[in-house]
């Protein structure tokens, strides 16, 4: 009846015959097209100018778009695979998930297992159906063995021999942590080494950053993910916090600038990286002050792309106080500087609400790409107060999914014991105390751009 509510799960199919294709929609009472679907037609032309189709033809493709309107990606969709756990599945074969992934990305508990209500009420209930076969209903702690090891065909595809092993996998910045959290530290005097594992912090920090926190007992940290049980090392919790921009902001910031060109020039001129060049120019123009100082008068709040952690607000944008007209190669290298700086801030800030949780943190162990600058390390040591670990590796990750493998092989009888032997420290960058109350300074600045920014959005909502 006209203006009567229709009931729930009600949809309407829309059929477009044109010239060349037949079209089908499935729309809901909202009017939101939910699926689509088309069909070429075959047209004839007898002679020049003329045009013929069938009428036969045309309904038969109206039979397939609207048969395939009903059998979507999602009605024939056997498995549905976060990444690593669809390549060990082509690896291997085996549909068993990794814990980490679940338990990280899928809502999936280390401890109960899926919870029927969640699917139910985002209309996902079909992942319940068949005892969860979809989505994942066996579930292996990171370096467990799957199956057989390769199959035969994965084998020949990679050129290895059939049957190696083959471990439960880690998301990318997971694998990273496990490649540094846990090496060896005797000799170097740090006050990790007569710590537990939870005293240390791994952060991986490439085009974005990850913060990784382990602990015996559930922290539940506002802003910050998790906690999750043994989501990266076996028998642990993980807190994961996040700056959804780092590398990619630097070269925002960077390659943005009028001075940009000149820069490229001068590197090339030198076979060296920008980077390189303006970390050697910082030290060409800060005299007789320590190079972090040249930043006295210029601040920068670095969420261009929103906070993930700990303020988790996404509607959060960046800012930069303390410019002037001038736009040479020294302003340029001030910016990259004071960039650089406001990413330590957050790792700060990061840190700060993990520790007023319940963590407790003296040590930063640093890899990805950023970790190969000494400036981005060396202000990181300087801002946090704390000593900067770094891999013998630089590729962590590559050694965090390596460590996989040896337990996978049965090399190792646990995580931790080839964590302990392959994971090697390289170098230790310690904080520059002496600059500590500069930085403490710049750091209640680093607060109060946020506290104004609220402050503006708080204006512009207002009457």
């Amino acid at each position: 009846m006209p203006g009567r509510d229709q009931e729930p799960g009600s949809y309407y199919v829309g059929v477009d015959v044109g010239t060349g294709s037949v079209r089908a929609a499935l729309v809901d009472q909202r009017g939101i097209l939910l699926a689509f679907a088309d069909q070429p037609i075959n047209q004839w032309e007898p002679q020049f100018n003329h045009h013929e189709q069938s009428s036969e033809d045309i309904w038969a493709a109206c039979c397939v778009v609207t048969k395939n309107l009903r059998e979507t990606c999602w009605d024939k969709a056997g498995h549905f695979f976060d990444l690593p756990d669809f390549l060990s599945w082509k690896a291997t074969g085996v549909s068993a998930r990794s814990l980490c992934s679940l338990v990280c990305k899928w809502t999936y508990s280390a401890e109960k297992g899926w919870d029927d209500s969640f699917w139910k009420m985002i209309g996902l209930e079909d992942f319940v159906a068949d005892n969860y076969s979809k989505i994942g209903n066996q579930v292996l702690p990171p370096g467990a063995s799957l199956g057989h090891g390769l199959t035969p065909e994965a084998a020949k595809d990679l050129g290895l021999p059939a049957g190696i092993a083959v471990a439960a996998s880690l998301i990318d910045a997971h694998a990273g942590g496990l490649g540094v959290i846990g090496a060896d530290v005797r000799g170097y005097g740090l006050a990790c080494e007569g710590q537990p594992m939870t005293s240390r912090l791994a952060v991986i920090c490439g085009t974005s950053s990850c913060h990784m926190g382990i602990s015996k007992d559930p922290i539940f940290v506002p802003g910050v993910w998790g906690p999750y049980f043994s989501a990266m090392v076996p028998g642990f919790w993980l807190n994961e916090g996040g700056q959804s921009v780092t590398g990619k902001l630097i070269d925002h910031m960077v390659q943005g600038h009028a001075a940009f060109p000149e820069l490229q020039a001068k590197a090339t001129a030198r076979c060296q990286s920008v980077y390189a060049y303006l970390n050697s120019h910082l030290d060409l123009i800060k005299k007789a002050r320590p190079v972090g100082f040249l930043t006295v008068d210029l601040h920068v709040w670095p969420d261009f792309h929103g906070n993930r952690s700990p303020l988790a607000d996404l509607t959060l944008k960046g800012m930069v106080t303390g410019l002037k007209l001038s736009q040479d190669l020294d302003d340029l290298a001030i910016l990259y500087l004071a960039t650089v700086q406001a990413i330590a801030f957050g790792t700060r800030l990061i840190i700060e609400a993990m520790e007023a949780a319940g963590h407790s943190i003296s040590t930063l162990f640093l890899c990805g790409g950023l970790s190969k600058n000494p400036l981005f390390v060396q202000m990181h040591a300087d801002i946090t107060g704390m000593p900067v670990v770094l891999s013998q590796e630089v590729e962590s990750v590559l050694v965090g999914a390596a460590i996989l493998g040896a337990c996978a092989s049965g090399d190792f009888a646990s995580v931790q014991e080839a964590m302990a032997r392959m994971s090697k420290v390289g170098k230790v960058v310690l904080p520059r105390l002496e600059d500590k109350r500069y930085y403490d300074k710049k750091y209640q600045v680093f607060l109060k751009l946020v506290e104004h920014q609220k402050e503006y959005a708080a204006i512009m909502k207002g009457d």
